[in-house]
């Protein structure tokens, strides 16, 4: 085989060519010695998520048992379903626990609120008083008990 391993090719000057390429590119950006760290990218923060409180839920169930079943006066439960305001708190509950004792004492505290300071019971209140306003007390509570996050 006849292989050259001679070139005819001019030496070029390397100085020649880093002038050039600095003309070309004055401001080069250095590269990266090492591995760069990854950038961290903030992510969105979603907002916090809100649990119903175990009174408020008391309340709104026993409020969804009341438009579901009715209303009553002067009678825990009604021949046909329909409860009073306490009789429907402890279907809501299922059990007189902390949050039927706070969730009766706290719609109690609204029904003095808005009735006057001289309710001393559940019932009492609840037999003298409509179906709308018992209700309005009851939406109050409600709020509250969302308020406080309780």
């Amino acid at each position: 085989m006849n292989t050259r391993t001679k070139t005819d090719f001019t030496p070029v000057d390397q100085d020649l060519y880093a002038k050039a390429f600095q003309l070309l590119d004055p401001a080069p950006t250095p590269e990266p010695t090492a591995a760069a760290a990854p950038v961290q990218v903030p992510r969105p923060v979603a907002p916090p998520v809100r649990l119903t409180g175990p009174v408020e839920k008391t309340l709104t169930d026993a409020l969804a048992f009341l438009d579901t079943h009715g209303w009553a006066r002067h009678t825990l439960v009604h021949p046909e379903g329909a409860r009073c305001s306490i009789g429907a708190l402890r279907a809501a509950a299922g059990a007189r626990n902390a949050a039927y004792c706070d969730a009766g004492n706290l719609l109690l505290d609204e029904a003095r609120r808005q009735h006057g300071k001289k309710w001393q019971t559940i019932p009492s209140w609840n037999d003298s008083h409509t179906g709308a306003q018992v209700r309005s007390v009851w939406e109050a509570a409600i709020r509250r008990a969302h308020h406080m996050n309780i």
